[in-house]
Formats: structure tokens, sequence, C-alpha cells
């Protein structure tokens, strides 16, 4: 039976362009304090937007985005910015808010911002000024939202970002390994908008403006809502196993992770319910993907894409894209431990030639830009317009991959509107390089010689970073990646293309440790495949779980969601640390963590002196110092039962005085009427002591 046709119009949101003017005057950040506020003449603000992150007005971060939509649809928009949440004293900075207060934990989970895998919390935090931590807390929507909530009694709380966004159902959360309610619950918001949010917060602001209320918004795409215990679920949704269910049988929690994953194409996705005891949680169908009138409206509002004024130091985030543009958003990877295709969806969403080209013109009246355009790229720089060529087909599309196991066949993989981008950017004017610096897809580029050839003449830097992530093939399987031969024959190419350009480069590798699936063998291998081709990873990328994506339910439940069969998991801290020393073997501190994973595996065959072998027989002295420093910081001497102080506190009073005296002193108190015997004089093995 042949597929209903899909009208182009109708898969498209393009309201924006409609809802967007031109904003007069000239471009200032939008307010961070009331005297700002007070100097445009606002006698009060529409919207407050709550951000975890500091605060950049450029196109690379969301308060940026959806402050300027805000502010070019008619609202006056202030920023409140990293704000002390011990108190809800920074709510009220602004006044009472007209409208509703915008909350996001920022750019990155929160949690995933503040520790490792290992959970240590992490020494930098690059979105704060300076690179300090602590600026934001742990879980951070939840307190901000809080926070609003005691504020001001009565002002609609709309959650986002990706915290949010990806917490919007009960989820695994793995610094504290249990299963979470909806964040939507715990913050207590009004709303959780999911996925990319510019087309939902200004549609949110006008139907407020207009006089509706936050409960006729739920008729809303990507909107996340609870009903009370009273109110009746809608009878056209999918019911979820609920929070209770997941929380006591994995195999539940494995076959709503696989429901929520099948539901996110906005074309055809449906209603999703989730019981918490009594309350429902609601998710409506995703948002549909802006059009490209629409990105090229977005990305062409007044940024000064600089920090606040206010800030003294720098902003490590903003320095590293600075001087980048995203050409487009979306990923149809659907890698399992990647929360892009999740958060932005799988539909590729690209601005046009034009407002590319307006934006790097831009870029180069700016006094402090040096000629070199850093990135032009986003979450994979070669999807650029890419999407696929049957819209009927697209519409009824279940599947959690463009390109895995193959290619699809209705994909549209031409480069040649990039390659046409890339060329006109970096022949206009006052552009001396351009770069791409974001991830391309390795099976996609080797589709397309000319872009490669253009990619390694022109755009590489000296290396070229690429994700193959692993070599094993069951662990690429679990990943959606596709197979370690992809990766070699583009190595090939790559440095084939690299010799006929007369140019000397070379390819930097990500590789995972400890995805669920990867066991000590598979890190073997990957760490044999790594000396044989002379790889040598400065950094070692830990698997982490993050919220909702499905390797986080391999993680937690040791099954594949999709085919519910059992998948080996490193859980314990001292697995993982085994098999990051695998992938860095080469290191002499790392010696005696690879022997033991060796050992354990059965593969001593690969300790000794040959060609071979991934360690030597004997340790290297940089091993054994590094074992002794490790021991020394272990045992600082605490291990020694001894009381703080007590020295000087016998030396400065005599045995008994009062409870506050020896509390000062850090000295047991022992009550002069209920001591038997003089003090001791110490142990002597073997003789008796005075007091026998």
């Amino acid at each position: 039976m042949q597929l209903p046709i899909v009208p182009e119009a109708t898969t498209r949101d393009d309201r924006l362009v409609d809802w967007l003017k031109p904003v007069p005057g000239p471009i200032r950040p939008l307010p961070m304090t009331p005297e700002e506020v007070a100097q445009r003449g606002w006698d009060a603000v529409d919207v407050v937007i709550v951000t975890g992150d500091a605060y950049v007005d450029h196109p690379s971060f969301a308060m940026a985005i959806l402050g300027r939509v805000l502010e070019a649809a008619g609202f006056r928009v202030a920023i409140l910015s990293q704000p002390n949440w011990r108190s809800c004293e920074p709510w009220r900075l602004f006044g009472r808010p007209r409208l509703f207060f915008g909350i996001s934990a920022g750019n990155m989970d929160s949690m995933i911002n503040h520790y490792t895998a290992n959970k240590k919390v992490r020494n930098d935090d690059a979105y704060s000024p300076g690179g300090r931590i602590g600026l934001r807390p742990d879980r951070a929507t939840l307190a901000y939202c809080q926070r609003a909530r005691e504020a001001y009694k009565g002002v609609p709380v709309i959650a986002g970002g990706v915290e949010a966004s990806l917490r919007r159902l009960a989820h695994y959360d793995y610094w504290s390994d249990k299963v979470r309610r909806s964040i939507l619950l715990d913050s207590k918001a009004d709303l959780v908008v999911y996925g990319m949010g510019e087309a939902a917060i200004v549609e949110i602001a006008r139907r407020l403006a207009a006089g509706e209320t936050v409960k006729d918004l739920r008729d809303m795409r990507g909107v996340t809502y609870a009903l009370g215990a009273s109110e009746t679920p809608p009878t056209d949704a999918i019911v979820l196993p609920s929070y209770e269910e997941v929380c006591r049988d994995k195999w539940a929690f494995a076959e709503a992770t696989r429901v929520i994953h099948n539901e996110t194409n906005p074309y055809n996705a449906r209603r999703l319910v989730q019981y918490h005891d009594r309350q429902a949680v609601v998710v409506n169908p995703p948002s549909l993907p802006l059009g490209q009138a629409a990105m090229d409206r977005i990305y062409g509002l007044p940024f000064t894409r600089r920090p606040h004024p206010s800030y003294r130091e720098p902003i490590p985030a903003y320095e590293m894209i600075k001087d980048s543009v995203t050409i487009m958003r979306g990923c149809f990877g659907g890698c399992t431990f990647c929360s892009i295709t999740a958060h932005q969806g799988r539909i590729i969403q690209s601005r046009s030639q034009e407002s590319v080209l307006d934006e790097i013109r831009r870029m180069t009246r700016d006094r402090q830009f040096k000629g070199i355009v850093s990135d032009i790229g986003g979450p994979t720089a070669n999807m650029y317009q890419m999407r696929c060529m049957r819209p009927e087909v697209e519409a009824r599309c279940r599947r959690q991959s463009c390109v895995h196991p193959t290619i699809c066949k209705l994909l549209g993989t031409d480069h040649g509107p990039l390659i046409e981008l890339m060329r006109k950017a970096r022949q206009l004017p006052g552009v001396r390089k351009v770069f791409v610096a974001s991830g391309i897809r390795m099976d996609l580029a080797r589709r397309s010689p000319e872009y490669l050839r253009e990619l390694v003449r022109h755009h590489v830097g000296g290396q070229l970073k690429v994700a193959p992530e692993h070599v094993d093939p069951q662990v690429l399987w679990l990943m959606r990646k596709p197979c370690n031969d992809d990766f070699e024959r583009f190595t090939e190419l790559f440095h084939e293309e690299s010799r006929r350009a007369g140019k000397k480069q070379r390819i930097i590798p990500y590789f995972i440790a400890s995805h669920p699936g990867c066991d000590l063998d598979a890190m073997i291998e990957l760490a044999l495949f790594l000396k044989r081709n002379g790889y040598r990873p400065d950094q070692v990328q830990d698997f982490i779980p993050a919220p909702m994506d499905v390797a986080a339910a391999m993680y937690y439940t040791g099954l594949d969601p999709f085919t519910k069969k059992p998948v080996y998991v490193a859980r314990r801290l001292r697995d993982r640390k085994l098999q990051r020393a695998l992938m860095q073997f080469f290191k002499p501190e790392n010696y005696f963590e690879v022997r033991e994973a060796l050992r354990l595996a059965g593969r001593t065959d690969l300790i000794g002196d040959g060609c071979d072998c991934l360690i030597p027989s004997r340790p290297p002295r940089e091993a054994i110092l590094k074992r002794r420093a490790d021991a020394n910081r272990r045992f600082r001497g605490d291990y020694v039962h001894t009381i703080p102080k007590a020295e000087q506190a016998t030396k400065a009073k005599p045995p008994g005085g009062s409870p506050a005296e020896h509390a000062q002193e850090n000295v047991p108190f022992v009550p002069r009427r209920q001591s038997r015997h003089r003090p001791a004089r110490g142990y002597r093995p073997g003789r008796p002591s005075a007091q026998s």
C-alpha cells in the first residue's frame, strides 16, 4: 500500500518567522541588574530566565538564544545568572515577573557538570567565570524552581534545558545509583519544556500574555505536565510502566526506555503517560523541527557575541567557541551513549548558506576577530542539509538511527551544499582560515571524496578529531557505531589526501572505556589496536550513564532495551579503573593496573619484552614510585589510635575539670567521682601495670 504524501509545509515549524521582529537600536546584552532594567525604561520584566551558566550573549549558549527570541517577540527579558540558591532573595532582584520564570540548569546536566565518571568533584566548570566550581548547586533545576516558588507565589515556573529535558520521566540517576522520579514532580514546576525550546518559550509567553493559564498550555507540543490525583489522563496516550514498577523491576525499566525512544519522531510520536503513585506525568509529542526560515531568523538576531560586561574573569566555554558558527542542529546518528539525538532530535535543521555567511561577515567587522573561524559545524559537521528523501516515509519511520546498522537508502547524503558553503566561507574578505572542529561522521564522509579533499586541504589545522569510540564489534553494535573497518579506511583516505596536499596531518581518535558490553577482553583488544597503530590517547573518555540515554538503561538494567538480551556492565569502580588504565597502557604509572587486568583476563602473554606485549615483565621505576606515593596518601598515620590535642590537654590541665573545659580541649570528660583508677601509665606488653 502506498504511504500518504506529507506536504513539506506541515513538517516544519516556521511560526517564529512571523513572531520575531527586528529589534531597533544598538546591540546591548540583556539586563542582569535592576539598573540595566531601568536604563531600558522598563518598570517591570515579563520573563526572568534563571540559568546555571554565566551569561554569554552568543548563539551557542541557550540562555542567549531564548532571551533574544523573547526579546524579538516583544517581551521584556532579564537574565538571572548563577544566583545564590541558598536564599530566594536573588529571585526578587527584578521584582515580580509579569509572565513566568524560565528555569534551566545550563548547557549541561548539573551532575555531569560537577562530577567525573568516578563520582569525584571536577576541578573546574567551563561555564563559570574563571572556571570556578561551586557557582551552581547539584540538581540545579530543583533548587532554582524551589526558590522561584518561594520568591513569588503564583508566578508560573517553566523548567527546560538539557537537565529537565532528559529527566522528564522516571530515570536512572548514576550519582545516587537509583531510579528517580520525574523532575517535574520533584521540582514542582508547572511545565517542563523538553527539546529545543525557542518556539515553545515564545508560544508560552504569547499565550500567558493573552490571558491564558498554565493549565491551558497542556495542548502544546514538546511539554510535560502533571495531572492531579483526581484528573483523568488523555485516552490516546501510551501508558508506560509506572515509577514504582521501574524501581522494582529492571525489565520494566528497559521496556519503558524502549517505548520512550520509539516515540521521538515528531511526525508520528504518541503522547506518553507514566504514573507516580496516584499522580500521572504526561509527555506530549515532540515539537516539530524548525524550518530553514525560522533557523535563519533565530541566528540572525542581534547578539553581542561576548560575555556580559560585568564579568572580570574569562569563561572557558566562551573562549573555546567565541569564533565558531553553528550551521545546523540535530543528529540522526542515534548513538546510545549520546544525548544529542534525544534533546535536539534526529531530524536535521539547517540554516541557509546566506544566513551563515552573513554571520561570518558580522564577525569580520569585530576588531577582536583575528580572521580565523574556529569551527563551522554543529553536533555533526557533515550532516548539513541532509534529510530523508521521502517525507511520506519519514512521517511513519520509527528507526532509531538513519545510519545504523547501515546507512538508510532513503537518506540524502549529498555533501554538495556543505562543500559550497565551506568554499564561500573561506573566500570572504577578512577571513584567513575556516576550521571544522565539530565531529564528523566518517561513514558519511567516505561517500564524498570531494568533501574529504576539501576538508583535508583547507579546513584541518594539523589534526582532525574523530570518534570511532571502540574496536570491538559487539561494543560498537551496542553503541550504534559503524565497525572499526570504517575508521581504518577513513584514516587511510585522510592520510592519502594529506600526502597529496603536501601536509603532515594526523587523526586524533576518541575512545570510550567501560561502555555497557565492554569487558576486559574488549578493552585489551582496543589497547592492542592502539599500540599497533601508534595511538597514545592523552585523555580517557570514561562512560557516564546520562539520564534517559539508552546506554544508561543498559548500565542500570544489564539488558539491551530493544532486545532484552543481557549486556555485560562494568559497575564497580575498580573494574572501570582497570579499563581506563588499559586505554593508557603506555603510561608507566598505569603498569600495575594493566598487569592486574591482563592477569584477570588470562592474557599474561601480553606481559613481557616482545613487540606484541603491552607492558614489560618488570615494573618501571615510575610505577613503583607511584604505588609508594599512593600508599603514603592512603596511610598518613590516621590509622594510629590517637586523640587530637590529648597531649596538650594533659599538660595544660590536671584530670577532671568541667565538661565545658574538656569540650574546648577536645578531651573526653570523666567526672572525678566516677574515676576509679589513677591515670594510666601506658601499655607495657608482658608486664603487669601499676594499676593491677
